[in-house]
């Protein structure tokens, strides 16, 4: 029988408490680990995120080469380091439920699309063999309900998850078994109607930040 690989994630039972806030596990899948949390994010401050990136958004784009691409058609911005009070808190509370130190977190970004617009699938992770200090997980927190359209789809494993404003889906990609990893392959769903916000954080395998 395979030996599960060891997660980082730490939680028993559906609720996960951190400092600030009751955080419940409404859907799962062990390998790779997937959870779709509810309430990580109160409404105003998926609003608030809104409202501080509105006017800081840019064409996304992908790659090291950071080229503009139709195979992200979003827009997109980054927040600096705990850039005030509200971004403090939240990176607190994400890397306390990512069980990752804040020291190991990229700068957290923003991603707003609009009707059509669409991420095609692809790994968060960078496929390179050189990457010294690779991504390890992912969190996608929705900032607002969509009206149709724009769920986060894994492809090889046919799950998707619906936006839900404060909802997030986790998932993690560190694995000995590289397939797990290839598993993680997941797409941003073109928006049918409406618009689609989202606030990720991605945590490094090792030190990032200074602070």
């Amino acid at each position: 029988m395979p030996i599960s690989e060891q997660t980082i994630f730490n939680s028993s039972g559906n609720t996960i408490t951190t400092k600030d806030r009751e955080i419940h596990i409404v859907g799962k899948l062990d390998e790779p680990l997937i959870l779709i949390l509810d309430n990580v994010l109160s409404h105003t401050e998926c609003d608030t995120l809104i409202n501080l990136a509105n006017n800081r958004l840019q064409r996304a784009k992908i790659g090291k080469s950071r080229v503009v691409s139709d195979v992200r058609t979003s827009s997109n911005m980054f927040f600096e380091e705990s850039e005030n009070e509200w971004i403090g808190v939240i990176e607190s509370r994400v890397s306390e439920l990512m069980n990752i130190p804040i020291s190991h977190a990229e700068p957290m970004q923003i991603l707003h699309y609009k009707a059509g617009e669409q991420y095609m699938p692809h790994l968060d992770y960078f496929t390179s063999e050189n990457v010294v200090n690779n991504r390890i997980s992912t969190l996608v927190m929705y900032l607002n309900d969509v009206e149709k359209g724009g769920e986060t789809y894994f492809p090889s494993l046919r799950f998707t998850v619906t936006p839900k404003k404060g909802r997030a889906v986790y998932f993690e990609y560190l694995y000995t078994d590289n397939l797990l990893n290839e598993l993680t392959l997941h797409a941003g769903n073109p928006v049918t109607i409406g618009e689609k916000w989202v606030a990720t954080q991605w945590m490094r395998r090792q030190r990032l930040r200074n602070t």
